[in-house]
C-alpha cells in the first residue's frame, strides 16, 4: 500500500488519555497546573511543570516509569502494525513532545512503524529538567491560524507532508484524531482522502457542525477495537481503487483512435471516478 499515508494523533488515539494529564495527575502536581493554567498557554505550563517535577526531586526515569504505564486499548497495537506491514507510510501529528511519546512507542515496541513524528521539541536540559519547546515559535513566528493553538498548527503539517508527497505519484491520505486542534487537519484533506475522527469526542461535534466544510469522506470510530476495523477496511477500499485507477489509466493510454494517416492518433481522454464526501461507518 505505497499509496497510502496514515496520520494518527497521539493522546486519546493511539493511547487512551492525555500524556500531559497523564504525567502531571500521577507525579501530584494537578493542583499547581490547574491554578496556572489560566495564567499562560498550554505548551508553556508543561515545561513550567517540568521543571516543578525537577525542583521536587523527580527523575527521568520516574517520567519513562509513569508514561510506561499510560493506558491503551489493546487492538491499537495490532492495527499499526498491521498498517505498517501492508507498506503503508504511518505518521504522527500531535501537541504532546517528543519525549512522552517516544517513551511510549519504545515500550510498546512500535515507534519504528512511523516515518515521521511532528509533536513539539523536548530535551534534558544540564540540570536534568525535562524543557518542552513549541512546534512554532509564537512570539517571533506566529502561525496566524485561528482555529489551533498558538504553538501548532496541524492543519500547516498536513499541508507540509502533502507538498513532500507531489513528487511520489497519487497519495490517499487516512488521519485519525480525537480533539478540536485536529479539525484544522480535517479541512486539509482532498477529495479521496478519509477523516477518522473518535465519536462524541470534540473532533466529531466540530465535524457534524461543519461537515459541509470537508472534502474527504468521515469515518468515524469509538474505541481501539472499531479503530482498527475501520482503518484495515479503508486501507483495503484505497487499495482496490488505487488498483482499478491503475489499470484504468494503462487501458486509456494503449486505446487510442485512428483518424487519418495524415494525423495524429487521438488519445481517448479517461474518466476519472470522484468520491462523494458521506459519513458513515464499517461495522
Amino acid at each position: 500500500m505505497a499509496g497510502i499515508v496514515v496520520v494518527f494523533d497521539f493522546d486519546k488515539t493511539i493511547i487512551e488519555i492525555d500524556s500531559d494529564n497523564w504525567v502531571v495527575d500521577e507525579l501530584g502536581i494537578t493542583d499547581l497546573f490547574d491554578k496556572l493554567l489560566p495564567t499562560m498557554p498550554w505548551n508553556s505550563l508543561m515545561d513550567r511543570m517540568m521543571k516543578e517535577l525537577h525542583a521536587r526531586g523527580k527523575t527521568k526515569e520516574e517520567i519513562k516509569e509513569v508514561l510506561r504505564r499510560a493506558p491503551i486499548h489493546e487492538r491499537i497495537i495490532p492495527a499499526i502494525k498491521k498498517a505498517h506491514a501492508l507498506g503503508c507510510d504511518l505518521r504522527i501529528v500531535s501537541d504532546a513532545n517528543v519525549f512522552f511519546i517516544e517513551t511510549i512507542l519504545n515500550h510498546l515496541g512500535i515507534k519504528d512503524c512511523f516515518s515521521e513524528i511532528n509533536t513539539n521539541p523536548s530535551y534534558f536540559d544540564e540540570e536534568g529538567s525535562l524543557r518542552i519547546s513549541p512546534y512554532i515559535d509564537f512570539h517571533s513566528s506566529p502561525h496566524g491560524c485561528s482555529l489551533c493553538p498558538p504553538n501548532m498548527c496541524k492543519g500547516m503539517i498536513i499541508e507540509r507532508i502533502q507538498a513532500s508527497l507531489t513528487n511520489e505519484g497519487r497519495k490517499r491520505m487516512i488521519y485519525l484524531g480525537d480533539g478540536s486542534g485536529d479539525f484544522c487537519s480535517s479541512l486539509k484533506l482532498k477529495e479521496g482522502d478519509f477523516m477518522m475522527p473518535r465519536k462524541n469526542f470534540p473532533i466529531w461535534d466540530l465535524i457534524c457542525e461543519n461537515r459541509a466544510l470537508l472534502r474527504a469522506e468521515i469515518h468515524e470510530w469509538t474505541d481501539g477495537e472499531e479503530l482498527e476495523h475501520v482503518l484495515l477496511k479503508l486501507i483495503d477500499k484505497i487499495d482496490i481503487e488505487l488498483i482499478e485507477e491503475k489499470k484504468n489509466n494503462s487501458n486509456n493510454s494503449e486505446s487510442s483512435v485512428q483518424v487519418d494517416f495524415k494525423f495524429a492518433t487521438i488519445p481517448l481522454a479517461p474518466n476519472p471516478q470522484r468520491s462523494s464526501l458521506v459519513c458513515n461507518s464499517y461495522s
